[in-house]
């Protein structure tokens, strides 16, 4: 029997979405086409702002890819836009970037056009210079003004907007954020949140114009100025809009198909003119409903492919929706009424000072809104006390403070912040964009294996498509995985000497108060009486972290560049690299380094991109001495350590700088340069928003602004370059250094050795980092407090080679003798 003939005409995300649950349910019923009208597979949306901004590349944002389309047999016609339907022949009409002409038949047509952006009618539009921002052709056309252009303007203040606006920002440009509603997202905040979010970007650079009207756009050869209706005027090299989308419904009309505010589908998704036709996302209205969040175009998506499969018991009711969402690191849930109205009552909590504002609305002892700025932790709870329409008269007094003090099954929050994750019921929904819960989550670790978040998001989806609850997916994984659960796909356990993971070996260490390796190797059961290379710099490492001055470090459970103090170079010999106190240094030191480049004949002296000055090929015995005749501090660039602290010239110096960033800098490094980690770590401090010293890709970044401090965690500028992310707005310089050590202590106590801080804070989440560093006064304190006592009196193993348990001798050349064998210089 042949197969039936399915055209899917839209390669996004709800079409393709449709494709794949259809191949899972009947994957050899249909020989299928796909007709997209861009160049490209099919890929995600949503994160066309992290590619804007340089956080992602576009090959990271692809869903699908070429090869997918192959495997499943899928006829892709890439860069074809379909102008024609004939319901007659029933055949689509496909025109290519050169005017070609193809056609493809079908029984059973799918339309999943999206949505096109709206654009004001305004005197100018067409002028080179004004984009839309919506699809890849769009956000290279924004990278390629940014590297050419200064002034950036963006029109509309909603998400899309203020996305479009933070990537311009981090790309170089002025911007100017234009909005004629009163507050910023008007349709996803309160007047009170919007007035937040405005702040807070403000703080970071962005400008805005609210209430402006744009009147025209003014320019020749390219866009110049923006001209407003009340006669203002500010420049503009690049003007985007963001104001709205469109359903994109001009094929369907032309084929005759009803159309009001979408193609008219009923709950099977078939459109109500032709039963062989069908309609699905932002292009579809479903009971006088066009919707433009994902979660629901996916919920479609399944009931379609249940009836394209032919099984007809499918049903698409509506979505009630909930926006959870990252605005240029600002969490933000809103769900509901929130806005209230009449026979509701708000309860509101609002910390301006931390950040944070939350309102629920009330209506006969039930949540009908909410609506929730920088701390959503608890949005998908509220969001299911919604749908159940849950009396919450017991929970009145407390429903303000979340799940955790809401509800008596929660328990201990624990030292992993896994307390969210081990609360939440199998049928609680965990990833909103593709509508996972929990157990699906669970029986998919459990029953194929799974130990990393990549394999759970192959198999589950779960984390995605927006990625807001990686963190929580992350928690459930450990949880269920337990010590089988990698951060990175490494060995489940430890080494090939235990079956014992990370985390069971620091718990163990911890809970038995063990201080020694011996120990250790005992109470476990360790198959190697020694361990070997790969376990014995982990639990000494988990030993001198978690009792530091009880239990003494092993320099032989160090790597050789840990025992050397020094970086072994590929011709053998050693990088020696000083410490320069926050990058700075005086002509004493740099008379120092030269005089012992030139008596030590040292070939090569480089500026490293930590801003210090590294000696390359030292002679393993020559190290010693160079160490003394240098006279500056180790800079542990071999160490598993604190190794630089970058900064900027800062308010002293700089006409821009709004903070002395060089100050904070060397404070910081002073207080925790001795400190070792489970990996290295990195810190920047910038003294304005211009961020000169990178401090957005370190583990620790600091960012001057005219109030005080930002202050982002969990950067990687290494193999794979991630960004960090926001944590908290700081006053002082005080409150800075508190902050930042708390943060250290926490990974130095949580961090599994060779874990980065992105892959623990990734591990744990960041509302946990949140909840111990953030919200916990006494507890941050508390932890500041244990790394100071940690550090106090740890020696510089350069100079003070005894009590850093240096072994000297090690310095002393080998050197060969008649027999074959080798021997030391000296005894």
């Amino acid at each position: 029997m042949p197969k039936m003939r399915l055209v899917l005409v839209g390669n996004g995300m709800a079409g393709v979405r449709a494709l794949e649950e259809l191949l899972k349910l009947a994957p050899d019923l249909y020989d299928i086409t796909v007709f997209g009208s861009e160049p490209h597979p099919n890929y995600n949306r949503i994160l066309l702002s992290p590619v804007l901004a340089g956080e992602q590349t576009l090959d990271e944002i692809v869903l699908n890819d070429w090869a997918w389309y192959r495997e499943h047999g899928i006829t892709l016609h890439a860069g074809h836009t379909v102008t024609r339907i004939d319901r007659v022949r029933r055949v689509v009409v496909a025109r290519d970037g050169q005017g070609q002409e193809i056609e493809a038949g079908y029984d059973r047509l799918v339309l999943a056009t999206g949505s096109h952006p709206f654009m004001l009618p305004v005197p100018g539009k067409d002028l080179p210079g004004v984009l839309a921002y919506r699809d890849i052709a769009d956000t290279q056309a924004m990278i390629d003004a940014a590297a050419r252009h200064r002034h950036a303007v963006v029109i509309g203040g909603g998400l899309l907007g203020l996305e479009a606006a933070n990537g311009l920002m981090k790309r170089g440009m002025d911007v100017t954020v234009v909005h004629v509603a009163p507050w910023l997202m008007e349709r996803q905040l309160d007047e009170h949140a919007g007035r937040l979010l405005q702040q807070s970007l403000q703080a970071r650079g962005m400008k805005f114009l609210m209430g402006a009207q744009t009147e025209a756009l003014l320019g020749e050869d390219r866009v110049r100025v923006v001209r407003f209706k009340d006669g203002r005027e500010t420049p503009a090299d690049l003007v985007v809009m963001a104001v709205g989308i469109r359903p994109n419904t001009a094929l369907a009309e032309s084929a005759g198909l009803h159309v009001n505010r979408g193609i008219v589908v009923s709950d099977t998704l078939q459109t109500v003119t032709d039963p062989r036709i069908y309609a699905v996302g932002e292009c579809a209205a479903h009971r006088g409903v066009a919707y433009g969040l994902v979660a629901p175009l996916f919920e479609q998506g399944k009931v379609l492919a249940n009836h394209l499969a032919e099984f007809g018991i499918g049903r698409y009711t509506g979505s009630q929706t909930s926006t959870k969402l990252k605005v240029t690191g600002i969490d933000l849930f809103s769900a509901g009424h929130f806005m209230g109205g009449d026979g509701t009552e708000t309860i509101v909590m609002s910390d301006p000072g931390a950040g944070i504002y939350k309102k629920l609305v009330l209506k006969n002892d039930q949540l009908v809104g909410a609506c929730l700025y920088g701390d959503t932790v608890d949005g998908s709870w509220y969001f299911k006390l919604l749908r159940e329409g849950r009396n919450v008269s017991d929970l009145r007094d407390r429903l303000m403070f979340g799940e955790h003090f809401s509800t008596s099954a929660i328990g201990d929050v624990g030292h992993q912040g896994q307390s969210k994750a081990a609360a939440m019921a199998d049928s609680d929904e965990v990833c909103g964009c593709n509508g996972v819960n929990k157990g699906s989550i669970c029986k998919a670790i459990r029953d194929k294996g799974l130990f990393t978040l990549d394999e759970v998001r192959k198999h589950t989806k779960a984390s995605a498509s927006c990625g807001s609850c990686t963190g929580l997916v992350e928690q459930i994984l450990m949880a269920t995985a337990g010590g089988d659960y990698s951060a990175t796909p490494k060995l489940k356990a430890i080494c090939g000497c235990s079956e014992h993971g990370h985390q069971a070996v620091r718990d163990a260490i911890r809970d038995q108060h063990w201080t020694t390796r011996a120990e250790v190797f005992t109470g476990l059961g360790w198959r190697s009486a020694d361990g070997c290379a790969t376990c014995r710099p982990a639990i000494n490492y988990y030993l001198i972290s978690t009792w530091p001055k009880e239990a003494r470090d092993d320099p032989q459970s160090r790597f050789v560049n840990e025992r050397m103090h020094a970086n072994i170079q590929k011709d053998g010999t050693y990088s020696v690299v000083p410490r320069m106190w926050g990058g700075e240094t005086t002509a004493a030191e740099l008379r120092r380094i030269a005089d012992v480049v030139d008596k030590y004949r040292i070939p090569t002296v480089k500026v490293t991109g930590g801003q210090r000055i590294d000696l390359l090929g030292v002679k393993k015995e020559d190290l010693p001495a160079v160490w003394r005749d240098i006279g500056m501090p180790s800079g542990h660039a071999y160490a598993k350590a604190l190794r630089t602290v970058k900064t900027c010239v800062g308010s002293e110096w700089c006409r821009m700088g709004t903070q002395d960033s060089t100050q904070l800098g060397k404070d910081l490094e002073r207080a925790m340069w001795r400190m070792y980690a489970p990996h290295k770590v990195k810190f920047a401090v910038s003294g304005c928003p211009r961020n000169c010293a990178e401090a957005g890709i370190k583990d620790v970044g600091i960012v001057g602004v005219d109030s005080g401090w930002e202050m982002y965690v969990a950067g990687n500028g290494g193999i794979k370059t991630e960004v960090a992310q926001f944590l908290v707005k700081l006053k002082t310089a005080e409150e800075v250094m508190e902050h930042t050590g708390a943060f250290m202590q926490l990974y130095r106590l949580e961090g599994w050795y060779l874990e980065r801080t992105v892959h623990y804070v990734a591990r744990v989440g960041l509302d946990h980092i949140k909840r111990r560093i953030v919200d916990d006064a006494e507890g941050r304190r508390a932890l500041w407090a244990q790394l100071q006592a940690a550090l106090d009196g740890e020696p510089d193993p350069w100079f003070e080679h005894q009590a850093a348990a240096v072994d000297t001798r090690q310095y002393i050349p080998i050197h060969p003798v008649s027999s074959g064998h080798t021997e030391g210089s000296a005894a």
